[in-house]
């Protein structure tokens, strides 16, 4: 079948793209995941078992103090032969600790701007972004809040504030 119409509209967010270029810090994460695109670009990651040197994909129990920020691209990735673009375990990602970013939400969510940002921890949506507190055990609020509402798909402009507690 051909291609009959073309759009000429660059998509609204990549997730794991910068907003703009406002300051903001990247640091370098080695994927602690064992499967490929168990984590991927624009998800919200946790320190994984080495802090500091690796993450991991949220789960269930995890606290605001484990967050370690936004998966970035770096677009430096290549696509394998059925045009995806994988994230490998033990691959080394960068990982925005705060600053602006495209994030992952759940799909159905809406959020507008200055909502609180809450990462999602447990089941199939673990690594997402949401506007509704999911509740005890199955997210985190995290020191951030949205800049927008949705971009192309299921991405939203997020900024985050330093994790440090107070």
């Amino acid at each position: 079948m051909a291609q009959l119409s073309y759009s000429y509209q660059t998509p609204q967010g990549i997730a794991g793209s910068l907003i703009d270029i406002s300051p903001y810090s990247i640091d370098s994460r080695m994927n602690g995941e064992e499967s490929i695109n168990a984590m991927l670009f624009g998800m919200g990651a946790m320190q994984g078992d080495n802090p500091g040197k690796d993450v991991k994909v949220p789960e269930s129990g995890m606290t605001a103090a484990q967050f370690d920020g936004i998966v970035m691209t770096g677009f430096s990735q290549q696509m394998n032969m059925q045009g995806q673009v994988e994230v490998l375990p033990g691959q080394v990602v960068g990982l925005l600790r705060w600053g602006k970013a495209w994030a992952r939400v759940q799909s159905g969510v809406t959020p507008s701007y200055g909502e609180q940002c809450y990462l999602i921890t447990d089941g199939d949506d673990a690594g997402l972004f949401t506007n509704v507190n999911p509740g005890a055990g199955n997210g985190i609020a995290i020191k951030a809040r949205f800049v927008g509402t949705l971009g192309t798909g299921d991405v939203a402009p997020v900024e985050l504030f330093n994790q440090i507690a107070e």
